[in-house]
């Protein structure tokens, strides 16, 4: 009997998991061993899983050769950038939408809300006109403030949800106190807030970093691109490298799991914060 429910138990559960588990794997595991491999050892027949003589040279190469240490530092300052900016305007459009009461709320985070549904490219002129017109278009700037745009609304409503569950009589003591309502924002609301702003931050950014469509069509100098464009244009110059390629794709993921590595304690109860009051 005891054989059987072993047996079961790993039939029913840990294979599929396993297989699973090697399926999310497998191909992040391929793109290193690709990136530590020379180009003879890429196209070697029998395939070899994992190069003769482990080099990093590949990595030297992409990072100066290929231009990564200029993609990847626009890369990290427009996403910095960006995520200040949406977790600001958020935690106060959040906190209004929360707290205060006026005509036509719920018609403003709907449509709030259906600004998430028009497509990006949709938006692509309109937008290019306008940063022309004040003399943005080229700039990281104009990145910085078209992922704002794009990706604050959605975040106000998940501030609004989160600060819809902190009773206002914590707030109600900072003002007797002698607090401002601002000062009971930053100094009560954000330090409880803690979990869901890393998680909404944490969000934020890597949907700044992996951005590719605004950043192709606004910037125009190869000192501005940022990583995802610079990936575009790697693959175009060194069309049968595919150890640099590799490389290059394993430092643009770098920033992204070394980030949720280090949040990821805070995603499950940030993300869940919200979901019981709205």
């Amino acid at each position: 009997m005891q054989k059987d429910s072993i047996w079961t138990l790993l039939v029913k559960r840990y294979i599929p998991l396993f297989l699973g588990l090697l399926f999310i794997v497998f191909p992040f595991f391929w793109t290193l061993s690709t990136a530590l491999k020379t180009e003879t050892e890429i196209f070697s027949n029998p395939v070899k899983y994992w190069p003769d003589k482990v080099s990093f040279q590949n990595f030297v190469d992409a990072w100066r050769m290929a231009g990564f240490s200029v993609y990847f530092k626009n890369s990290l300052m427009v996403a910095l950038c960006g995520m200040a900016c949406i977790l600001f305007l958020s935690i106060l459009s959040g906190y209004a939408l929360s707290r205060f009461k006026f005509k036509g709320k719920n018609l403003f985070m709907m449509v709030i809300l259906c600004t998430q549904f028009l497509p990006g490219a949709m938006m692509l002129i309109p937008l290019f006109l306008m940063f022309k017109n004040a003399g943005l278009a080229g700039t990281l700037t104009s990145l910085i403030i078209t992922y704002t745009l794009f990706e604050f609304p959605f975040n106000a409503i998940l501030m609004r949800g989160y600060m819809s569950n902190i009773p206002i009589e914590l707030e109600e003591a900072a003002w007797v106190d002698g607090c401002s309502r601002f000062q009971a924002i930053f100094k009560i609301l954000v330090p409880v807030l803690l979990p869901s702003i890393v998680a909404a931050g944490a969000f934020a950014f890597i949907a700044c970093w992996n951005e590719y469509l605004f950043s192709l069509m606004f910037i125009n100098n190869p000192n501005y691109y940022t990583v995802p464009v610079g990936m575009s244009f790697l693959a175009g110059q060194y069309q049968s490298n595919y150890s640099l390629r590799a490389a290059g794709a394993l430092i643009s993921m770098l920033p992204s799991l070394l980030l949720f590595a280090y949040v990821q304690k805070y995603l499950v109860s940030g993300l869940g914060a919200g979901s019981v009051k709205g």
